[in-house]
């Protein structure tokens, strides 16, 4: 938890202690329904809540946002988002049902009134956004051709609306196709953990 405060020093005593509840509740999750690798689950706040609040280094989403989380897994960057920005509706999906339970447990055990959860398949969903969230669920082309059509074309933030990718290595083939469109972002400028060394975010607007 440590390493959270050091990056994000203005959060609120109720931010902080939904913060800290995240371990545990994780840990007796993740014993019982694997979404976390078992030698990854001590790296939790590192490799999963910063590596998802890399986001909030980015952009500060308007209140009233609303952010589709897609690929979630067990609520990332989904569910550290929703911690840090109250005021926004975020809808987490997965095609796994396993990994929603677990997303719901997590949102009951924190109280979080700002999040939903759905098992479904990212082609299917119908709703409108101000962005799309995700951590390397694919390539960059193949996810925006699933979920363009979720975009919405009402403009609430500084940033134009389109999706916020969260990936590790050489992007520039899978930008290429959307020529000066994509901006991608070094996380090691933002955290100077190793672990960060090789992550970007990609925000790629969609109106």
């Amino acid at each position: 938890m440590d390493i959270i405060l050091k990056y994000f020093s203005r959060l609120t005593p109720e931010q902080v202690s939904r913060l800290n509840q995240l371990f545990p509740v994780y840990s007796e999750w993740n014993a019982k329904i694997n979404v976390i690798s078992r030698k990854d689950i001590d790296q939790l706040y590192e490799h999963h809540v910063l590596h998802s609040l890399a986001i909030a280094k980015f952009i500060r989403f308007t209140p009233g946002s609303k952010i589709l989380d897609v690929g979630t897994g067990g609520g990332f960057p989904g569910i550290p988002l929703a911690i840090l920005f109250p005021e926004c509706r975020f809808h987490l999906v997965d095609s796994i049902g396993k990994k929603i339970r677990v997303v719901n447990e997590v949102v009951r055990a924190l109280d979080l009134k700002n999040v939903t959860a759905e098992q479904i398949r990212a082609e299917q969903l119908k709703g409108k956004y101000d962005f799309v969230v995700s951590r390397a669920v694919t390539t960059l082309p193949e996810f925006v051709y699933w979920i363009r059509k979720n975009i919405s074309s009402v403009q609430h933030n500084a940033l134009p609306n389109g999706v916020i990718y969260l990936k590790g290595g050489n992007l520039d083939d899978e930008v290429r196709s959307f020529r000066k469109k994509a901006f991608v972002q070094k996380l090691s400028e933002y955290f100077e953990e190793e672990f960060f060394e090789t992550k970007k975010l990609v925000h790629l607007p969609l109106q």
